[in-house]
């Protein structure tokens, strides 16, 4: 033979050779995704719950009217720090200063009374004691002579004197009784004017003490939305009367957020906190879980469920209040914060990144396993298959990189935190577990081949 016919012989065997290899590489590379990865290792883990609210001191008051009038006064100004009763605003008072001056009036001349009622309870006794005395005499005058007048040692007219006098002395007495009958009416009487006396005073002066606003505590003037000439009115019924001020103590600050109803039942008292403040920005503020409330509040309404006389199915929040521990001196009520809450804690567990968990059913499973021979995209389930209750369970687990294929592991998780995940068993330290795409990760099956590329992905990459 030629040997330019062996080298033709020679360059063509090559040539089939070079495409049946491009083939099978070409073929094989179908069967590859390519995959982001992270390490299951060990770190502290903890779960935190934010929300957001407002900053409001733990102790306010909304000093309203107790009276009608006009404003005479005002002592202070928004913003101003005040001490337990200070006076802070004055209503017109001519009115009930003259009810009080009439009544106080009325009062001491009860009192007069009353004193001229005792002074002739107390003469009234000493008649009645003056009349006792002779009655006495007068009945044993009377007894003496009768046991003369029987010896015929008095006359007959003697004999008669002294039984008169002894009928005036008793006469005399029952009169001495009547009057001091009629002397401890009188004073029970002029007592009773005192007590009533007394009870008007007391309510005009109230009417009066209703005017003056002093300071409950000490605290802050954070709102003042009335001037000074202004006419206040009290609240009658559904109607709310007029505020003049709120009254802050500011010593203790609190922040009060809204939890999302999923989260609320890992939140407890005594939790730890961070705050932040929109209006101070880069500053975390430490504090603690110290109130969580009952009753669900409708998102979109801010109403209580309790106060509903439906059922609703919006999302719903639950307050907690977060009592800030080291509050600067100028916080504002009213400043936007969120609240991020520790619900739980961790030392030195296994954690792997939370966007690694998948979820299988059984059956998908069971499915893979029986066609581990070809390696794709998890196909749609068959029908049967849907209708086995056990099948359909669903089983959490991550997809592990073992000799370049992806391998479903069924995993236990515990807490989860921002961007880490527990794992309690089914993973060792060191694993590499697969942690995107979503798209893949949705679609992956165990026993496909996989290339790790852990450069940032493009955005179309990611969904």
């Amino acid at each position: 033979m030629k040997p330019w016919k062996k080298i033709a012989i020679v360059i063509g065997v090559v040539a089939v050779l070079a495409i049946i290899v491009g083939v099978s590489v070409h073929q094989s590379g179908k069967n590859v995704f390519t995959v982001q990865s992270g390490r299951a290792q060990r770190q502290d883990l903890a779960a935190v719950v934010s929300a957001s609210g407002e900053i409001k001191p733990k102790t306010y008051v909304n000093i309203g009217a107790n009276a009608y009038g006009k404003i005479t006064h005002l002592y202070v100004k928004e913003g101003d720090h005040v001490k337990k009763g200070q006076l802070l605003a004055q209503l017109e008072n001519v009115q009930s200063t003259a009810d009080v001056s009439a009544n106080q009036a009325s009062v001491q001349a009860a009192e007069t009374d009353a004193i001229a009622a005792d002074a002739a309870l107390n003469t009234s006794n000493a008649d009645l004691r003056r009349a006792q005395a002779d009655y006495q005499r007068n009945e044993l005058d009377w007894e003496r002579a009768q046991n003369l007048y029987k010896d015929g040692l008095i006359a007959k007219s003697d004999f008669d004197s002294r039984q008169n006098a002894w009928a005036t002395a008793d006469s005399g007495l029952i009169q001495a009784k009547a009057r001091v009958a009629q002397a401890k009416a009188q004073k029970d009487s002029a007592d009773r004017h005192v007590a009533q006396a007394g009870a008007n005073l007391t309510r005009v002066a109230d009417v009066l003490q209703k005017t003056t606003y002093a300071a409950p505590y000490d605290g802050v003037i954070t709102n003042l939305p009335v001037r000074e000439g202004e006419s206040v009115v009290i609240g009658i019924q559904n109607a709310l009367g007029s505020t003049l001020l709120t009254l802050a103590d500011m010593s203790v600050i609190t922040a009060e957020v809204k939890v999302d109803e999923t989260d609320i039942v890992n939140v407890h008292l005594g939790q730890p906190a961070e705050v932040t403040i929109d209006a101070i920005p880069r500053k975390i503020f430490h504090g603690t879980v110290s109130e969580i409330g009952d009753n669900a509040i409708v998102r979109s309404t801010g109403v209580a469920t309790s106060q509903q006389t439906t059922a609703s199915e919006e999302a719903k929040d639950f307050k907690v209040v977060v009592t800030v521990n080291d509050p600067p001196q100028d916080l504002r009520p009213g400043l936007s914060a969120t609240a991020k809450i520790t619900t739980a804690a961790r030392s030195n567990v296994l954690v792997i990144p939370i966007q690694a968990l998948a979820v299988r059913s059984k059956a998908q499973l069971e499915q893979e396993k029986a066609t581990s021979g070809s390696v794709h995209a998890a196909a749609p389930l068959k029908e049967t298959a849907s209708k086995d209750k056990d099948k359909n369970q669903d089983v959490q687990g991550v997809f592990v990189i073992r000799n370049k294929k992806a391998v479903f592991v069924p995993v236990t998780t515990g807490i989860a935190g921002t961007s880490d995940l527990e794992v309690i068993n089914g993973l060792t330290e060191g694993d590499e577990v697969i942690t995107g795409s979503y798209k893949i990760l949705r679609t992956l099956r165990s026993g496909s081949g996989v290339k790790i590329d852990n450069s940032v992905p493009k955005k179309e990459d990611e969904t």
